[in-house]
């Protein structure tokens, strides 16, 4: 590794102007990449990102999350990765690992601020630059599976992300939605994105899909259910599967700890299990 200082990023100072030439193989190694789009706001695509990753690692594969929502960086805390530091070696930047074993690899911007609650107030260019350089100047190494986690909406970040990983094959995306059609209204509008970009569908969840009771386990339908697989039906996308709205996964996802390995016999748990498990079999039979 060269150098031992941390790098950290002054959001004044950064040039928003595009790296030197990409560092050519550090995608080299990473088998498959999946987008997590969704066009609504809040509807749980970082914890999604965050499940299928630790359900993929505990399946025994190699796992990396590329956080490019720059403005509101949450995996680092549902991983419980405080603010490491970022080093450099000669491939570019190195991620920071979750585990010993270094089998669930990030990054995120969120690594980078000096001040943990400064604003990234930026223009599509420094955005852009920045998308640019965690695509090709971080030192993935080898990986079954990088999952990008996404900003919501159709903007700057999404054709950033798809515009420097053109090089490199894009799988296809996850698209999350919850139950009510104001939220499925927006997600039909990224299935339009994908289509104009050239991104394949690999399938809709429908999160916070009915409440988990606490106390009896029951799964109760208290706003709505089954909307995101009628927009599934309705676009002739693959439906992945719903993901309840359940205490012990947003206590979890709060308190950064692995809710696949914390309550392995719960429903909630064999619903994201399942939805990783049928990911993984698109991927291999691609």
């Amino acid at each position: 590794m060269t150098g031992s200082q941390p790098w950290h990023l002054s959001l004044a100072r950064f040039d928003s102007r595009p790296s030197a030439e990409p560092v050519h193989g550090n995608l080299g190694q990473v088998r498959h990449v999946v987008l997590v789009l969704s066009g609504k706001g809040g509807v749980g695509k970082s914890t999604i990102t965050t499940e299928l990753a630790l359900a993929l690692k505990h399946a025994g594969k190699k796992v990396g999350i590329l956080d490019v929502d720059l403005c509101g960086p949450s995996i680092p805390r549902m991983l419980s990765m405080g603010r490491p530091d970022v080093h450099q070696c000669d491939s570019g930047w190195v991620p920071v690992y979750t585990d010993t074993q270094k089998s669930l690899a990030l990054m995120s911007i969120g690594f980078l601020l000096e001040d943990p609650d400064e604003a990234v107030v930026w223009r599509g260019p420094k955005k852009t630059a920045l998308i640019g350089q965690f695509v090709s100047d971080v030192a993935w190494g080898e990986l079954d599976v990088l999952l990008v986690d996404t900003p919501p909406g159709t903007s700057d970040e999404h054709l950033a992300v798809l515009e420097n990983l053109k090089k490199h094959r894009v799988d296809g995306a996850i698209l999350v939605t919850t139950p009510q059609a104001v939220s499925t209204g927006d997600v039909r509008r990224e299935i339009t994105f994908c289509k104009k970009t050239g991104v394949r569908i690999l399938g809709i969840v429908e999160n916070m899909s009915g409440f988990v009771c606490p106390h009896c386990s029951e799964c109760s339908n208290v706003f709505s259910k089954g909307g995101g697989e009628e927009l599934a039906k309705m676009t002739g996308s693959v439906f992945l599967g719903c993901v309840p709205l359940d205490p012990l996964l947003s206590a979890s996802i709060e308190e950064g700890r692995d809710f696949t390995q914390s309550f392995p016999d719960s429903a909630t748990f064999s619903a994201i299990s399942s939805i990783s498990q049928t990911l993984l079999n698109s991927l291999q039979t691609d």
